[in-house]
């Protein structure tokens, strides 16, 4: 039950999907948002490693 939680928690605040439209989705599919929701997190992440935002050159 945790995991759905997780699940949700992780969604609505990266997607900003409602609590229903996220208890509306199969268990598979919000993982998969998960996942790619985190690939692409991670790929910016990595992007913007080690960068100043302040940098302008």
């Amino acid at each position: 039950m945790d995991r759905i939680y997780e699940e949700i928690a992780f969604l609505g605040y990266y997607l900003h999907w409602s609590y229903g439209e996220l208890m509306d989705m199969e268990h598979r599919e919000r993982l998969r948002f998960c996942r790619e929701v985190s690939r692409i997190n991670d790929k910016m992440n990595q992007e913007t490693r080690g960068k100043n935002i302040f940098d302008v050159f």
